[in-house]
């Protein structure tokens, strides 16, 4: 816990207002048609900064009221939606914000960029189909967000994984840029004759190409034949022939042959649509510098041809490579989008996940959980409130400067969530003295004082921390531990049961009952019941499944009242049984054979931290 620092009473640095966070600041947007400009713009201001803020717009978050992050997701299941969300809905808007701490001031380089997944290379990448949430569109519709321009005007992208997969399907030639080193296989008898039909081909065709060049006067019937004849062909203004292979080990014996040549050939690699090898085309050079400038073309032609295939993700590729540290509201949720769209499909599990994304992006801060690094904010639920908070109670003021421009003069407001990132990274940073210029002197000192910040995943959910022993904790009032053994969930009751008439219902119906327990409704469908008390959730399991119920409890069983544990419900999620109504996932999920285990189950969270006043206003589902 931070102790307060008595706030004076008077405005932050920035005299012209002390109500900075609301302000409108200037965001560069950028479309396919000035990307390839702010692209530099971007690289430079990227090299000088040194943290890097991002914000997302997505068409959505979840399809059912229960898909949402809940207090009482252990970090599996929280992976496990937040992996769904990101498959199912698109991103539309990517901002992102190299900047810079120094003292009370952030020098803040904002761009927004605007994305659409087309399909540019007609090879049904990135993407067929994507969900979108009525709500989403709705607000972004009234920030004015131009939907025409984005499907129009949206810079495309393929993820690393795609890229590899596009590569193959457009079949363009390859060049071998390493010398292949000789087989330790011996040669086979149809290597052999491979080899030498091959180097007999090569042999007449080089012949031919030099005497080609000492007679320009033949006649263009005669070279037609003798191209025919030999199999030369042109690459470009150079000539070439192509050698029809049937394996990679073909590849390697031509490759190996090549070799015995001078040096005036290059070889290039004509791949099938399966990913394999079709045939090696080898063109000829006049001389080394004819050779070295005609390798420098196929690099220049491969890396245009690699900025039109990657799009927007050459953004994503500067920022790893950099090794900056990253900002974020909510990272699991911005980062698996990240991961799905940019980096390859998500990982089956969390712990995979981690482990591919800090290949990434080795250091991701989540502004959730340093504002947990000050108290118990169960109010504290976005980021102007939580800049609000840490402005009606800490003194900490921050001077934002933007190389765009002061205020926002063209009515865009798109992008404006990364710069409110940045503030409140820069006042937290303040708030809890991790001094601003130690920060900026090495990548060093980076690491040295925030790592204790980075990469807080399993602590995502925006109600819950990770508690000291794994569990998670909800921040209420008088929060009390229980263990998610200790949840059970109920389903088949009457639709209009409110929580505190489910529980009405179920005290007295049975002696397990008449302990302290709590209700909170998941959806209109779902319930779940915390038993305080050990060993009273398991009793009520064996009671549900026995043909000994008796009394009150008996009829809401006959109604159609059901009953589950915490394993069921981490088997729907991890079955993907994402139904409209919780009830019907886990229906399933009881229905299926117990086969379902996470990895690293030694790690998952065994306690959560109960308070009777949290309750989900069904008003809001």
């Amino acid at each position: 816990m931070v102790a307060l620092i008595p706030r004076r009473l008077f405005c932050t640095k920035i005299s012209r207002n002390c109500h900075q966070h609301q302000l409108q600041w200037s965001v560069k947007q950028v479309t396919k048609s000035n990307f390839n400009d702010s692209l530099h713009d971007f690289h430079s201001h990227l090299s000088s900064s040194d943290f890097v803020a991002v914000s997302l717009q997505n068409t959505g978050s979840f399809s059912a009221p229960w898909h949402r992050l809940s207090s009482f997701d252990c970090p599996e299941t929280t992976y496990l939606k937040a992996r769904r969300a990101a498959d199912r809905f698109q991103l539309l808007q990517f901002a992102v914000c190299p900047f810079t701490i120094s003292g009370s001031k952030v020098t803040a380089h904002p761009y927004n960029f605007h994305l659409f997944p087309r399909d540019e290379l007609n090879i049904g990448m990135p993407s067929y189909s994507f969900s979108c949430q009525t709500s989403y569109l709705t607000a972004m519709a009234q920030q004015g967000f131009d939907f025409n321009a984005c499907i129009y005007d949206g810079i495309s992208y393929l993820s690393r994984a795609q890229e590899l997969v596009a590569k193959v399907r457009m079949g363009n030639p390859i060049a071998i840029h390493h010398v292949m080193k000789p087989s330790s296989t011996p040669p086979s008898v149809a290597d052999t004759i491979f080899v030498e039909r091959v180097k007999s081909r090569v042999k007449h065709w080089k012949k031919a190409c030099a005497d080609s060049s000492s007679r320009k006067t033949d006649e263009a019937l005669v070279k037609s034949l003798r191209k025919l004849v030999l199999g030369g062909e042109q690459y470009g203004s150079r000539p070439c022939m192509t050698i029809d292979v049937c394996s990679e080990r073909q590849v390697q014996l031509v490759l190996e042959m090549l070799g015995e040549f001078s040096d005036d050939l290059v070889a290039l690699k004509i791949p099938t649509k399966g990913g394999g090898t079709q045939a090696v085309r080898v063109v000829l050079t006049s001389s080394k510098e004819d050779k070295s400038l005609f390798e420098r073309q196929l690099q220049n032609v491969e890396e245009e041809q690699n900025k039109k295939i990657r799009g927007f993700r050459e953004v994503i590729d500067l920022i790893s490579a950099s090794q900056k540290p990253v900002v974020s509201h909510n990272s699991l949720n911005d980062f698996s989008v990240i991961h799905s769209k940019f980096i390859g499909p998500l990982p089956l599990n969390m712990d995979e996940f981690l482990c591919s994304l800090r290949l990434v992006f080795p250091h991701v801060f989540d502004v959730n959980h340093l504002m947990k690094e000050i108290g118990p904010l169960e109010n504290v639920t976005n980021i102007p409130a939580a800049i609000s908070y840490l402005k009606n109670r800490f003194f900490a003021p921050i001077d934002m400067e933007i190389s765009h421009g002061a205020l926002l003069n063209e009515g865009k407001i798109h992008g404006q969530t990364v710069l409110r990132i940045c503030h409140l990274f820069a006042k937290l940073c303040s708030v809890l003295r991790i001094t601003p210029g130690a920060i900026q002197s090495s990548d060093d000192n980076i690491t040295s004082l925030l790592d204790g910040y980075a990469n807080s995943f399993k602590s995502c959910s925006g109600s819950s921390q990770e508690s000291v022993d794994g569990g998670i904790r909800i921040w209420t009032k008088s929060p009390r531990k229980v263990g998610c053994k200790h949840l059970v969930f109920l389903w088949g009751f009457r639709d209009s049961l409110s929580a505190g008439m489910l529980k009405s219902l179920l005290q007295g119906s049975h002696d397990v009952f008449s302990e302290e327990f709590d209700v909170c409704l998941v959806d209109k469908s779902c319930a779940i019941v915390v038993f305080l008390q050990p060993n009273l959730s398991q009793a009520f399991l064996d009671i549900m499944s026995s043909e000994g119920i008796s009394g009150s409890l008996r009829e809401l069983v006959s109604e159609g009242l059901r009953a589950a544990g915490y394993e069921t419900y981490k088997r729907a999620c991890g079955l993907g049984y994402w139904e409209a109504d919780l009830a019907s996932s886990l229906d399933k999920a009881s229905a299926t054979p117990d086969c379902f285990s996470q990895s690293g189950s030694e790690t998952n969270p065994s306690e959560v931290f109960w308070c009777n006043d949290l309750m989900i206003n069904l008003g809001d589902l």
